[in-house]
């Protein structure tokens, strides 16, 4: 690459203001308006930028609610819960009444009930758990049910 000898800043050395004029011309951020989001933000010089190219950026937006109103979510698939089931059946934590799997969630750690996997045993959930629409489609399929309030 060719270095570039008599730039404009080695002509100028020694003048002062290196053609910008009065001493403190282009000093600072003096004839910008200032630094950072200066003048924007006070609503007066610069606040044509504002409305042109960030409208959104003043005033509040949205609704985050209090962490103590979130329920945390502890969700397990439908299919998981078949694949375990006879486990969880040797370990006493689901009953079996003769033709179907007693299922408390609530006591096995879950609140929400996902849809994915695949069904084989019949399962009942008992309790007030949330649930999907395919969650309730499969377990009704093989002869289950969910006797919760969502």
């Amino acid at each position: 690459m060719v270095v570039r000898r008599r730039r404009k800043s080695k002509k100028l050395r020694g003048s002062r203001t290196y053609g910008w004029g009065i001493q403190g011309q282009n000093r600072g951020s003096g004839l910008k308006g200032g630094k950072g989001k200066a003048g924007r933000k006070s609503g007066k010089h610069l606040w044509s930028w504002v409305l042109r190219y960030q409208p959104d950026y003043f005033g509040k937006h949205g609704f985050k609610s209090p962490a103590e109103a979130r329920i945390p979510v502890k969700a397990i698939d439908v299919g998981r819960l078949d694949e375990q089931i006879e486990k969880l059946h040797k370990m006493g934590l689901v009953e079996w009444d003769g033709e179907k799997y007693l299922v408390n969630l609530r006591r096995l750690g879950y609140n929400k009930l996902l849809g994915s996997g695949k069904v084989k045993h019949r399962i009942v959930i008992i309790g007030d758990v949330m649930y999907t629409e395919r969650a309730l489609e499969k377990i009704r399929a093989v002869g289950g049910e969910i006797e919760a309030a969502a």
